[in-house]
């Protein structure tokens, strides 16, 4: 069965994840960023989730995890929790 692991900030708004997206462009870190604006308790691991399969995570964000290329830096998904920036750090299908 497929499986990947990734990470992921989580904010309140699209705007917010939007700049958040801008910085890790321009070379901030985003375990750092993570840890300093994610509302998820992941945040204090560098936004890391560990490893999962398909259906494990809300639909958004399987759909996200399953397809992207892995260490490119997705987003913002909205979910019913917010809005994420998604970076895919392993995947096998």
């Amino acid at each position: 069965m497929a499986q990947a692991a990734a990470r992921h900030i989580l904010v309140s708004t699209e705007e917010k994840c939007n700049d958040l997206k801008q910085q890790i462009a321009n070379g901030a870190e985003f375990a750092d960023l993570a840890k300093e604006h994610s509302s998820c308790p992941s945040g204090q691991q560098g936004g890391a989730l560990g490893t999962f399969s398909p259906g494990q995570m809300v639909k958004e964000f399987d759909e996200v995890v399953f397809s992207a290329d892995i260490g490119v830096v997705q987003g913002p998904v909205k979910t019913q929790f917010g809005y994420h920036l998604v970076e895919v750090t392993m995947r096998n299908d």
